[in-house]
């Protein structure tokens, strides 16, 4: 009979996720990883530089070149001033941005994702730091598993300050582009900052702490949408970085290369520990994978080193690779069906944005007209129609208009706190860069009514510059 405590017989069962495994990216030179360094020092000067570029737009107004103004409302790009009521323009820089992503994306696949997304920047910066503090790949790996001395100490504490210095100044400049850049570090640094500053301040200063520090590779593989559809971008003739496979295989030690069954590749893994992802790009296409070309310097030193050519690792599509493999003549076509309607749909938005943008008015008019009641009968027999009246002033100079009504007989006027009796025309004052409303109440008698509901039209006339504007309404009486 069976002594053994029950408890020795349950099974245990296996866990559903595979344990986090600290990438350790090694160092690298090379062509890519100039680039990418370029990238980052532009992406870092607009990033903290850009806030503090002024611009004179005149008294009373923001000096900020670039400020998305929350308390005014207003989206402000050098000469360009963006209202409320032109959200369309955000909406058309969104899609041009996603046209643009598609379009790169269908001609050199993640290359987006590993030069100029601000998690692969930020990352880059952070993984700087503790490879300066901590050494180069195999050093920061005995470090993390070495006991806790007076050395291991300090270099951990020295970059665990640099990193949150990094942050706090990462999410303080983000504030800067929605306020005054001078006024918010004299806010936060005299400690006269609202509770909004300090504490958008260290939510954005966390997220960047947490996510470039420690999440790293696992924000582009796990919570990152994109790598999860970005295989509909591709197509056999986008470059990706590739690992020419019929060149390379079978896999020697650079002691054996002299064998001639052997390929390139000297299986020496240096591929492998450059990527920031953790992957092994002999594997193929894999969605982990960037595109940030760290494997290609990586592969390339060494075939430099051994007197190999180049590119074994490379920038290379799958109808290109094959033609190579063939022996035939390389297929590159970066122009093709899938990239001309996306470079098609990229400048037909861009034309139409710029054209709106050149040609876009100066003074918007809403007219809304109240619908409870449609309208009231007045003891002399008028019928009288009530509006809300709004007058968007898009320039810092004070506007002076004068406004009638028109296509409705007889009709008059009264605007509440400007003009009590009917008036056949009414002037209204409009100050500078603001939205001036007027309650207007326009009256007319039943039998310039020949049906329930009339077209009118409010003129307006600009008594600076001439211009004259209509605004096509109605007016509501009882059911003839």
């Amino acid at each position: 009979m069976d002594n053994t405590p029950a408890e020795h017989h349950i099974p245990v069962t296996p866990s559903l996720y595979e344990k986090h495994k600290k990438v350790y990216p090694q160092n690298i030179s090379g062509r890519f990883r100039t680039l990418k360094w370029k990238v980052a020092a532009a992406i870092m000067a607009f990033y903290f530089l850009a806030p503090w570029i002024r611009w004179d737009r005149g008294e009373g107004q923001p000096d900020q070149a670039i400020l998305a103004s929350m308390t005014l409302r207003r989206l402000y790009f050098f000469n360009i001033e963006i209202w409320p009521q032109e959200i369309y323009y955000l909406t058309g820089i969104l899609v041009l941005a996603a046209v643009g992503l598609f379009l790169a994306t269908a001609m050199a696949g993640r290359v987006w994702c590993g030069f100029t997304c601000w998690q692969t920047v930020w990352t880059d910066i952070f993984v700087w730091v503790e490879q300066k503090l901590e050494g180069d790949r195999n050093k920061r790996m005995r470090l993390d598993n070495a006991p806790w001395t007076i050395d291991k100490l300090w270099r951990k504490s020295l970059k665990q300050v640099i990193w949150i210095i990094f942050s706090l100044l990462t999410g303080a400049g983000f504030l800067f582009f929605f306020n005054d850049a001078p006024q918010t570090v004299y806010n936060l640094l005299s400690g006269e900052g609202s509770a909004a500053e300090y504490g958008f301040t260290l939510l954005f200063a966390s997220t960047t702490y947490l996510l470039a520090g420690f999440a790293r590779e696992q924000v582009c593989i796990y919570m990152c949408p994109w790598p999860r559809f970005q295989g509909a971008m591709f197509d056999e003739h986008s470059l990706i970085v590739t690992y020419e496979a019929w060149r390379g295989e079978p896999r020697g030690k650079a002691k054996e290369q002299d064998d001639k069954n052997l390929g390139d590749c000297v299986d020496c893994n240096l591929c492998v520990n450059v990527c920031p992802t953790g992957i092994d790009i002999r594997e193929g296409d894999q969605f982990q994978c960037i595109g940030c070309a760290m494997c290609v310097d990586a592969c390339n030193s060494i075939m430099t080193k051994l007197g190999r050519p180049g590119n074994l690792i490379t920038y290379d599509s799958v109808s290109n690779q094959y033609a190579r493999e063939m022996g035939k003549p390389e297929q590159k076509r970066l122009i093709r069906k899938r990239t001309i309607a996306y470079g098609f749909l990229l400048s037909a938005i861009f034309v139409l944005m710029a054209f709106g943008l050149l040609n876009r008015t100066e003074l918007e008019i809403n007219v809304q007209r109240d619908r409870a009641p449609l309208f009231v009968e007045l003891s002399d027999g008028e019928i009288r129609n009530g509006y809300t009246f709004k007058l968007l002033n898009m320039i810092n100079v004070p506007q002076t208009f004068t406004l009638r009504v028109s296509g409705l007989k007889d009709a008059k006027m009264t605007v509440i706190n400007l003009a009590k009796d009917p008036v056949d025309e009414v002037t209204l004052d409009v100050s500078g860069d603001t939205v001036a409303t007027f309650r207007i109440f326009v009256r007319a008698p039943k039998d310039a009514l020949d049906e329930q509901f009339k077209d009118m039209e409010f003129i307006l006339s600009n008594v600076n510059t001439g211009e004259v504007i209509e605004y096509d309404s109605r007016f509501a009486g009882p059911i003839r």
